[in-house]
């Protein structure tokens, strides 16, 4: 029986839950893949630190020549995370033919399609489940169950930092700060948490799945990207009062041959699943033209949920290598759409504004509006301190339209502020 020899490069977090997983469950994998699968070396920076796994002596290692130049090694499974020195590792593992599992985000967004490339002429494998949304099953789904739809649209909950903060300001009351915080102490924010808060790591995930679902090359760069830090209690108790949450969503989707790609806050409905899904928790919804609405649920990040994908993954790498059919599953961006700006996306926006209070405010606002084409869905008028506060949802209209409104409206001696603009989901 043939065994087949990984290297991680990596032992952090999900890298030791790799390494429970495989070793846990040594005797099972003969019987799952007619292979046996051995952890050949693993890529440290210190080879003598205490860590919570044991693994045999000989396994660690500083030298990241004693992996490449190895023949025995199959699989190299890439854990470090961040674009060099991963890219140069893994781009070398390709070229001496051997196969490639990773969990990055930021290399599979920034540079998948060369990654993508290189395996083609080498004839070899990448898989990166583990990339997106942790240890729910989206990019296989994508690339194999779901190949018989068009996808129409992909909106996901993809960060689970983002989503516990809101979840505390929402049904508690907290404010973004004490929030943030708790969210530090549970060790789901890191101590920088601008990547979570800002949107980015969302906007990493949303560029791979805008490229799977979509069959063209959308990049990190192309995203458009908000974060919720402008989001206040205020904000989630009038969404609140107007039957919705407020969520942090990547959303792609197409139309006429041009993708949308971006990540911001959105006042998702009641009546919608994704509004229930709470605390650290991920999920991307799915909307296929023959399947319909689908929605895949789960633990987003955390050592044994991330480490399922990894180990999936390289388990299905060790059942192409057992049945010589590597490569099977090759780069799907072979069309060349345009990406759509922002201020050319239409949807519904949620407004709030702070306006003098006295006759005639809601008329100047709204006849703004009307001169932009943007028409008025529902508004809310609340008396405050200073003034009186002004929410309103606007019906779908284009970004730039309610954009040049805003502007001239921001302008009026009635305007005291404009407090936030959030879009809407269209359900």
């Amino acid at each position: 029986m043939r065994q087949v020899n990984i290297a991680l490069l990596g032992l952090g977090t999900v890298g030791q839950g790799v390494v429970k997983i495989l070793q846990n469950n040594k005797n099972q994998w003969t019987k799952k893949c007619g292979c046996s699968i051995e952890i050949k070396k693993i890529l440290v920076r210190d080879t003598k630190k205490q860590r919570e796994v044991i693994v045999p002596e000989g396994t660690l290692t500083s030298d990241w020549q004693e992996i490449i130049q190895d023949p025995e090694i199959d699989i190299v499974v890439e854990l470090m995370g961040g674009i060099e020195p991963a890219f140069s590792y893994i781009m070398e593992a390709i070229n001496h033919g051997k196969h490639i599992v990773t969990a990055n985000k930021d290399l599979m967004a920034e540079h998948g399609g060369e990654l993508y490339g290189a395996c083609k002429q080498a004839g070899t494998d990448l898989y990166f489940e583990a990339s997106v949304a942790g240890g729910i099953p989206i990019i296989g789904p994508l690339k194999q169950s779901l190949a018989g739809n068009n996808i129409k649209q992909v909106m996901g909950i993809l960060n689970g930092t983002t989503n516990y903060i809101l979840t505390r300001m929402s049904q508690d009351g907290t404010g973004y700060q004490e929030a943030l915080k708790q969210a530090q102490d549970l060790g789901y924010a890191e101590a920088d948490p601008t990547a979570d808060v800002e949107g980015l790591d969302a906007a990493r995930k949303t560029a791979i799945l805008a490229s799977l679902s979509f069959h063209t090359r959308v990049q990190f760069k192309d995203v458009y990207v908000e974060g919720i830090t402008k989001i206040t209690t205020a904000d989630l108790q009038y969404a609140k009062e107007l039957g919705y949450v407020i969520k942090l969503l990547g959303i792609t989707r197409e139309e006429n041959k041009q993708i949308e790609a971006r990540v911001h806050p959105v006042l998702v409905p009641h009546s919608h699943p994704l509004s229930t899904v709470n605390d650290s928790f991920n999920a991307v919804f799915v909307l296929g033209d023959a399947v319909g609405e689908t929605m895949f649920f789960g633990r987003g990040a955390g050592q044994f949920p991330t480490a399922s994908s990894v180990v999936g993954d390289i388990v299905e790498v060790v059942n192409n290598i057992r049945t010589d059919c590597t490569g099977r599953l090759s780069c799907t961006c072979y069309e060349h759409k345009e990406i759509k700006h922002i201020s050319d996306v239409r949807c519904m926006y949620y407004l709030r504004f702070r306006v003098v209070d006295r006759p005639g405010v809601l008329a100047s606002i709204a006849g703004v509006f009307g001169n932009h084409g943007v028409s008025l869905a529902s508004v809310v008028q609340k008396n405050i301190k200073d003034g009186a506060e002004l929410v309103v949802i606007t019906h779908q209209v284009l970004e730039k339209d309610v954009q040049d409104a805003l502007q001239e409206i921001e302008k009026l001696p009635i305007t005291k502020e404009i407090n936030n603009l959030i879009r809407v989901a269209e359900v």
